[in-house]
């Protein structure tokens, strides 16, 4: 029997195969960690989500290894890039010189740079100067230009007559009781308060649908008028108004009945609709605008018809501001604590006077405001006392003082309606509280992702994680990214942290700017899976 021969031929063959085996395998598991190998940042200055109280003197960024830049960008609060061109590579740090003076808010330094195996990297380094997210202040509602003008001018025509028409048919009703003076001149404002009234309805509607101001004849536009708070506002402003022009008719105890039911209709008017009625606790502001309301067309309704008397020196003409004297400091007083109340409800804070459209119209009409009641003041203690005893000059100069009293009251008019197009900082603060959510889905698996608050800003992220069929998934890991293609922002990476059996959260994550952001998870399944899900998510100012 012939035994096998154990020379090194027959080993030949297969000694080779295994030895270019373990060589292919050397030569895989090398090119496979030189191609994960890539550059990663270590290190940043400022750090990552930072808050400095100044701006930085010079920016740096660490690598693992040496790398060269392809872009560099810090993006701005208000959203606008700056190329940051002056930088200098030191072994695997990057210095880079930042703008001369930075704004205080959030900054975005977005880098690209290729490391040494030819592959390109980036990402983005989020801190603040001062408080995260400090964003520009709120701009008014945007509304079409003719519909703008259109409503500004039937507001205040609806606020002519409220406060002169209504409130000069009660001065004359109950203050000049067989006083005429002025008359003529409240039935014109009545009339133009009518015709401001009802179209300030269809112009309510145009803007409701969004529609041109051609559009003012459909039947929708005025149907979708009305079935808007306003259109309650209106039927009671006519109805009101209606009331005060038959009080001046009618005269004697019907007329002050009529006049008194129409004053009570301002303010049931302007408390039915608007901001400051909207505001909670309703049992609060809604009283409060009542008084205010009627406070105003008391006071201002009473120029008219006061201011022409003296000019005419009538013989009621005494009578009737002596009337008005002794009943305006009580007025006055309720209509100051009402507005107090309200400024405090739609303002909440002291800043929101500077950084908000509404702020700015309040100040603006508290200017207007100081500046009656100083004239006000100037003629109950200069010129009142002597024209009630028919002093000829001093009746001339307060009837004067009157008419600017009343123009300034106009103008007053003229800015409060400007609020009808500024969201107050009250309304503001609930929008901006809301949060903005996404679903995101995948055949492997789906997650609702909710930002609170949906701002920019410093917001939380809670994250909720389930497979295909609607099923709880727990992965070992969750990612959240952000990028913001259209400003150059790369991705942002913040690693989430489980809050529950499908829940997960990332704290403290700051978007730096309003717009559409591009939202990915990565889930790691497992170790040897990971299952993205992509979407995009809109983030208010």
């Amino acid at each position: 029997m012939n035994k096998p021969r154990l020379d090194g031929r027959r080993w030949d063959a297969p000694a080779r195969m295994l030895g270019i085996s373990v060589l292919a395998c050397s030569a895989w598991l090398w090119l496979a960690a030189t191609a994960f190998a890539h550059a990663s940042l270590v290190e940043t200055i400022p750090a990552d989500n930072a808050v400095l109280a100044e701006s930085p003197a010079t920016f740096s960024m660490t690598f693992s290894e040496a790398v060269s830049p392809l872009s560099l960008k810090l993006v701005g609060p208000d959203g606008s890039s700056v190329s940051l061109e002056r930088y200098e590579p030191r072994d695997r740090t990057l210095e880079v010189e930042p703008p001369s003076s930075l704004v205080r808010g959030t900054h975005v330094l977005v880098w690209r740079v290729i490391s040494e195996d030819g592959h390109p990297i980036g990402g983005s380094v989020i801190f603040s100067i001062g408080p995260p997210g400090a964003t520009p202040r709120a701009a008014a509602v945007k509304i079409d230009g003719e519909v703008g003008t259109a409503i500004w001018l039937a507001k205040v025509a609806l606020y002519l007559g409220l406060f002169l028409g209504i409130g000069g048919s009660f001065a004359l009703s109950w203050l000049g009781r067989v006083e005429r003076s002025g008359t003529v001149t409240v039935h014109i404002i009545l009339g133009i308060g009518l015709f401001g009234a009802l179209l300030s309805v269809g112009f309510q509607g145009l803007d409701a649908l969004a529609a041109p101001l051609r559009r003012l004849a459909d039947s929708a536009t005025w149907q979708a008028g009305m079935s808007t708070s306003f259109g309650r506002t209106s039927v009671v402003a006519v109805l009101a108004s209606a009331m005060a022009i038959f009080a001046l008719v009618a005269k004697g105890g019907w007329g002050r009945l009529l006049s008194l039911a129409a004053l009570i209709g301002t303010g049931l008017a302007l408390a039915l609709s608007g901001h400051a009625s909207a505001a909670e606790p309703q049992w609060v502001t809604r009283p409060m605008v009542f008084l205010h309301g009627v406070g105003i067309a008391f006071w201002t309704g009473a120029l008219i018809p006061l201011g022409l008397a003296l000019a005419r020196r009538t013989p009621e003409s005494g009578y009737m501001l002596r009337r008005f004297s002794n009943t305006i400091p009580l007025v006055l007083a309720l209509l100051i604590i009402a507005g107090m109340v309200l400024a405090v409800v739609q303002v909440r804070n002291l800043s929101a006077l500077v950084e908000t459209a509404y702020g700015a119209v309040l100040l603006a009409k508290l200017a207007l405001f100081v500046l009656l009641f100083a004239l006000a003041v100037f003629n109950r203690l200069r010129l009142t006392e002597p024209a009630e005893r028919r002093d000829a000059p001093a009746a001339r100069r307060l009837a004067r003082s009157i008419a600017i009293e009343t123009v300034v009251a106009v103008l007053i008019f003229g800015v409060a309606a400007v609020w009808r197009f500024t969201p107050p900082p009250r309304a503001l603060e609930i929008a901006a509280a809301q949060p903005a959510t996404v679903h995101l889905h995948a055949p492997r698996a789906m997650a609702n992702v909710r930002l609170s608050p949906g701002r920019a800003g410093q917001v939380a992220a809670s994250i909720e994680v389930f497979s295909k069929d609607a099923k709880v998934l727990t992965p070992k890991e969750v990612t959240l990214v952000l990028s913001n293609p259209a400003s150059g922002i790369e991705a942002i990476r913040r690693p989430a942290q489980r809050a529950g059996e499908a829940n997960w959260r990332v704290d403290g994550f700051v978007v730096p700017l309003p717009g559409t952001w591009h939202v990915r998870l990565d889930l790691l399944v497992s170790d040897f899976e990971l299952v993205k899900l992509e979407g995009e998510v809109d983030i208010r100012r």
